[in-house]
């Protein structure tokens, strides 16, 4: 599977301006842990994570440097100016993280777990033609995991079978994808579709109404070359307490 397979294609995304108070209670409203910074033309300059607002002077956290006496020891003084910067800075552009690691929309999800482990980061963007297009986090490959258990790839015909049930798979998700985005009563989003081996397999929070559930259900059921359709229920984001 590839990153386009799973990848979340509705990405929150803010820029630069965006202050550091905002973009906190985003991450806190949302329950994510972090989102991309772009551009005008959706290039992404940066991201932001909790990590980024970990050492915050608001709340007491910031990292404080010992005083140092030798004049020469001084001039190391000046490795401390990014963490002030980092802890009182305003803005997003201040507290960014501008060395953003991505991936393209064909990098195969083994890829993107090795990137994710060796860089002990929790997501990455997924970059097309240089804009942004989606973002991949653990949560998506855990999905995409399970998305295996009933529908093991077979090695039955060789590599070109299995490019062909790619291919395959790739095309039953947008045709189910495209269905959905004509139906007002679809609030189901592109990472909650996985298709492996022409089993649809659909992510559903608790609170969704049944009869939502089973529309959607259908539908898949209806999308030509489906074989079968799973669901997987998971608990709604909390309410965030004001």
């Amino acid at each position: 599977m590839r990153a386009m397979d799973v990848m979340t294609k509705e990405v929150l995304t803010v820029d630069v301006y965006t202050t550091v108070r905002a973009v906190a209670a985003l991450l806190s409203e949302r329950g994510i842990s972090g989102v991309p910074v772009v551009d005008a033309a959706n290039r992404v300059v940066g991201i932001v994570s909790e990590g980024d607002l970990l050492h915050r002077a608001e709340i007491g956290t910031e990292r404080r440097g010992k005083r140092r006496r030798s004049w020469w020891l001084a001039s190391l003084a000046s490795d401390l100016a990014p963490d002030y910067v980092k802890s009182h800075g305003r803005s997003v552009a201040d507290v960014m993280t501008r060395k953003v690691i991505s991936v393209s929309e064909t990098t195969e999800l083994a890829d993107i777990a090795t990137l994710l482990e060796t860089n002990g980061i929790k997501r990455v963007p997924v970059i097309s033609n240089g804009t942004l297009v989606g973002i991949i986090s653990r949560a998506n490959l855990v999905r995409a995991l399970a998305a295996t258990e009933s529908a093991a790839p077979t090695a039955a015909g060789g590599d070109e079978q299995i490019i062909r049930n790619r291919v395959q798979d790739e095309l039953i998700r947008k045709r189910l994808l495209d269905e959905l985005s004509r139906m007002e009563w679809a609030n189901i989003l592109a990472a909650d579709v996985i298709v492996t081996n022409q089993t649809v397999h659909l992510w559903f929070c608790d609170d969704l109404p049944d009869e939502q559930r089973r529309a959607v259900h259908i539908a898949a059921e209806n999308t030509a070359g489906v074989r079968s359709v799973e669901e997987h229920i998971v608990p709604a984001p909390p309410v965030p307490a004001f």
